[in-house]
């Protein structure tokens, strides 16, 4: 019996398929590979961010009065204009990618480093606008107190719009104890230390301003415009809530209270950017070293800009799934 097996033509050769193997170089293939697990980390993270808003859904904060703010236009309410400028830079830096890509295939060093430095300099105004973004949300805008059970109490006055602690509360004595051994150095002896306010400063407050009342973080439906709307109590409910149910005031946002609602939000808010924005930032880096490559003639001796092309994938990467995030967190 003949068991000799047939010679195929690719025998010693990588992966059996040639040099490369779907018409793809070796790099480029792995990049491929580190994107596809790159998507699918990205793809568990706003599923659970999903299933974790559905099932809180009468709580979670609404992001128009979230993100808000725009860089010199402190008390302007402009709610998603900065992140859709965030946005729209982004995408443009993948355009810039796009010719800085196209120029390497004509070897056209000029036009490749051109275009990779517009497409840094996108890239950390995005990241530097990221963390502007942060910044207002660690601090807050408003301020609010917490309820024994976690809750989020907010204040509006008649018309409903939000009003601010700064606005009605004033800071008064304070049982302050030394810190340490350094009789210099005092802190706040009241448990609050963290907050600009006390508990008891918002109930004097609130109580001296009949206009002010109390919103939740419970979303009802408005019969009349068909919007998620947070519930606004009576007068009396308000009081009763503040004086028998408020443990502690809020200013901001961190991973274990949020001024806006659910603290679950602001956790998946700094994880999911933080986590995009790592990403971003990596790819400033990897286009920073790339362009000074290009300045060196490095893909000039080379023969190719191929190095140009594997950075450019990961970057429309990058840009795709702010997209993704862009849509989840601010849109729906």
């Amino acid at each position: 019996m003949d068991t000799t097996v047939a010679a195929t033509g690719t025998e010693g050769q990588k992966w059996g398929g040639g040099t490369e193997p779907l018409r793809a170089s070796y790099g480029k293939m792995m990049m491929w590979f580190f994107i596809l697990s790159d998507a699918l980390t990205f793809s568990g993270f706003l599923a659970a961010y999903g299933f974790s808003r559905f099932k809180f859904i009468e709580e979670w904060p609404i992001a128009d009065e979230v993100f808000n703010h725009f860089p010199f236009l402190h008390g302007v309410d402009a709610p998603m204009f900065y992140v859709a400028l965030m946005t729209f830079i982004l995408i443009g830096s993948s355009v810039t990618m796009v010719l800085a890509v196209d120029a390497g295939h004509q070897m056209n060093r000029k036009k490749v480093s051109f275009y990779l430095l517009l497409t840094i300099i996108g890239g950390l105004i995005f990241v530097g606008s990221q963390a502007w973004e942060w910044q207002n949300f660690i601090n807050g805008e408003y301020g609010a107190v917490k309820t024994k059970g976690g809750k989020i109490l907010q204040f509006v006055d008649a018309n409903g719009d939000r009003v601010a602690l700064d606005e009605f509360v004033s800071v008064g004595p304070r049982d302050v104890v030394p810190y340490g051994e350094s009789e210099g150095i005092w802190y706040q002896a009241s448990g609050e230390e963290n907050a600009t306010y006390t508990l008891q400063e918002v109930q004097r407050g609130f109580a001296a301003r009949p206009d002010l009342t109390i919103r939740t973080q419970q979303l009802v439906v408005n019969e009349e415009t068909g919007a998620n709307e947070k519930l606004i109590l009576s007068r009396e409910e308000a009081m009763f809530k503040l004086n028998n149910q408020a443990v502690g005031v809020v200013e901001g946002a961190n991973l274990v209270e949020n001024e806006y609602g659910a603290p679950l939000f602001a956790d998946f808010f700094f994880f999911i950017t933080g986590f995009h924005g790592f990403h971003v930032f990596s790819g400033v880096i990897f286009n920073i070293i790339i362009f000074f490559n290009v300045l060196l003639g490095t893909y000039e001796r080379r023969g190719h800009y191929e190095m140009v092309e594997k950075v450019g994938l990961y970057w429309h990467f990058v840009d795709l799934v702010w997209v993704f995030v862009f849509t989840f967190f601010y849109l729906v």
